[in-house]
């Protein structure tokens, strides 16, 4: 493991944690959990478990602030991108790359939850991974999608969230994009469609006691786009709001 990775898994102030007991944290559940569309998925309509991620989970970010949280990764205090700078800068890590994901959550206050995904090798040029990251913001929203799933919580919690729910998110939320020299992050306003923000506040009320599985990949449309693989995914198991980190200032 890259140092510069260590100190992204092991800093921030949301932990990770056990995958299975875990509390108050982020932790890194496998592919195989997700349902994604299959090689025969255009004649079948057949899902079949993921494989492995494309890109690792390195770390989760608990943020609260009186404005806005944008484009995480551009500020010069960000924990992430200022450990992969310092490694750059001492001539390792040169390929590495980081796909975060900023859920800007809406509350009283402005509160956002940052998964960080990041790989040490060069994605390959031509693949669907690379024209996502590369691509027009018209091609990200139409292709930008979530499967959910929670794996513990009150019923009415998995009643309103259903096992395996799936949402193009770029074309059901605004999304902004922010490409930098080593990163994409994609800012994902929660509270601009109606649903999304009533099934966020029907979760945090019941966050404590709530489990829940993210998997956000680029959707396959084409025969050699097929079978769909998660870009990355990430549990968060059973949060408390008063560990968000206040950023202001």
């Amino acid at each position: 493991m890259a140092s510069w990775v260590h100190e992204c898994i092991h800093g921030g102030s949301l932990k990770r944690v056990d995958l299975e007991t875990g509390t108050n944290g982020w932790a890194s559940p496998p592919g195989n959990l997700f349902p994604v569309r299959s090689e025969q998925y255009l004649t079948k309509r057949v899902k079949s478990p993921s494989e492995d991620c494309l890109l690792s989970l390195v770390g989760v970010d608990w943020l609260k602030s009186s404005a806005r949280i944008d484009n995480v990764l551009g500020r010069r205090d960000n924990r992430v991108a200022l450990a992969l700078r310092k490694a750059q800068a001492a001539g390792a890590s040169g390929q590495s790359f980081i796909f975060a994901i900023n859920l800007q959550l809406p509350a009283k206050e402005h509160l956002s939850q940052v998964f960080y995904f990041a790989t040490e090798e060069s994605i390959p040029v031509g693949s669907l991974l690379h024209r996502f990251i590369n691509g027009s913001d018209s091609f990200r929203n139409s292709r930008f999608k979530i499967v959910n799933n929670i794996v513990k919580g009150p019923w009415i919690v998995k009643k309103a969230v259903g096992k395996h729910g799936t949402c193009l998110i770029g074309n059901a939320l605004t999304c902004s994009y922010h490409r930098g020299e080593k990163y994409l992050e994609i800012d994902v306003d929660v509270g601009s469609w109606k649903l999304a923000k009533t099934m966020f506040h029907l979760v945090l009320g019941h966050v404590t006691r709530v489990s829940i599985d993210m998997g956000f990949l680029v959707e396959g449309k084409t025969e050699e786009e097929l079978p769909e693989r998660l870009i990355g995914a990430v549990r968060l198991s059973h949060l408390d709001t008063s560990s968000a980190e206040d950023i202001d200032g």
